[in-house]
C-alpha cells in the first residue's frame, strides 16, 4: 500500500511540477462549486491518476484540483468515494493517504445529509462536532501503516474546536446561522427506514450520511486536524419524512453552498 501511495503521490508532484498543497478539502454532493473560488493550476481527472478510484456517482466530476484558495495552496476533491459503490474502505481513503504524503497539513470535508434533529431545516449548515461510525469496515483494519500512524489511534477528539468555533464567529460576521451536531455515517445506498431514523435519533445522531467518516478516521490516524461540514438535503424526523430524489438534494446543496464556500474559505484564510 506504501508503495501504490508513494507512486501516485510522485506521479502528482511531477505532473503539476511539485505543487505543495497546506490544505486538503473534499467536496460532497452537490457541492462542487468551491472550485470557483479557486485560482485554478492544475485539474486532473481521477482517471488519469495511477491507483485513484474513478468516482461513479453521477453528481460527483471526478477531478483533483490544485491551487490556490485564499491565498493558501489547496488541493481539493471534487467529488469522493463510497463504500457502496464498492470499493474497499483503503480505496475511500487512498487520496486522503495521498494528500497528506504532498504535505497537506489540515482536512476540510464536506457532505450532504439528511437532518434527524427535528430544530434542523433544510439547506441549514450543520458543523460536526463528533461523529458515530454505522459503516460495516474502517479504513484501519488490516496491518498498521506504521509509516503513517499510530496501531490504536485516539478518537476523543476527532473535530478541531478550535476551527469549530471559528467557523462560527465566521458565520456570526457574515450573518448566518449553524448548527453543531453529530453525524452518523452508514453504509447505505438505499436511504433509511422510518424505523431507522428513530434509531439513528435514540443513539444520538443529528444527521445522517454515506461518507466522511471513513475519511476522517483515516485523517486522524495520520494526525492531520480535521473540521467538517454538513448541508442538510432532506429531514428525516417522522413529521416531515418524505420520499427523497437526487434533483431535491441538488437543490437544497445549492441553496447552502454559498454560505458553506464562505465559511470554508475564511477557515483556510485564517488558518
Amino acid at each position: 500500500m506504501m508503495q501504490q501511495l508513494q507512486e501516485t503521490t510522485n506521479y502528482i508532484q511531477q505532473l503539476t511540477s511539485g505543487f505543495a498543497p497546506e490544505f486538503g478539502i473534499i467536496l460532497g454532493t452537490g457541492l462542487g462549486a468551491l472550485v470557483n473560488d479557486l485560482e485554478v493550476q492544475h485539474a486532473i481527472s481521477y482517471a488519469e491518476i495511477p491507483n485513484f478510484p474513478v468516482s461513479t456517482v453521477e453528481s460527483h466530476s471526478g477531478k483533483l484540483i490544485l491551487g490556490h484558495l485564499a491565498g493558501r495552496r489547496v488541493v481539493v476533491m471534487q467529488g469522493r468515494f463510497h463504500y457502496y459503490e464498492g470499493y474497499s474502505m483503503e480505496q475511500v481513503v487512498f487520496p486522503v493517504r495521498v494528500m497528506k504524503l504532498m504535505g497537506v497539513k489540515k482536512l476540510f470535508v464536506s457532505n450532504a445529509a439528511g437532518g434527524l434533529n427535528p430544530s434542523f431545516n433544510t439547506s441549514d449548515l450543520m458543523v460536526i462536532t463528533d461523529h458515530i461510525n454505522l459503516q460495516p469496515s474502517n479504513p484501519l483494519i488490516g496491518k498498521n501503516l506504521d509509516e503513517l500512524g499510530p496501531r490504536f489511534p485516539d478518537m476523543s477528539d476527532v473535530y478541531d474546536e478550535h476551527m469549530v468555533r471559528e467557523a462560527m464567529v465566521i458565520a456570526e460576521d457574515a450573518g448566518f446561522d449553524v448548527r453543531e451536531g453529530v453525524y452518523v455515517s452508514v453504509p447505505g445506498p438505499m436511504l433509511e427506514t422510518p424505523a431507522e431514523y428513530k434509531y439513528l435519533s435514540v443513539i444520538g445522531a443529528d444527521a445522517v450520511g454515506m461518507s466522511t467518516v471513513p475519511e476522517v478516521i483515516a485523517a486522524r490516524h495520520m494526525g492531520m486536524p480535521v473540521f467538517a461540514v454538513s448541508v442538510i438535503t432532506d429531514m428525516c424526523t417522522p413529521d416531515r419524512l418524505k420520499k427523497v430524489v437526487l434533483a431535491d438534494i441538488l437543490e437544497a446543496a445549492a441553496i447552502a453552498e454559498p454560505r458553506m464556500t464562505l465559511m470554508i474559505r475564511e477557515l483556510v484564510r485564517r488558518s
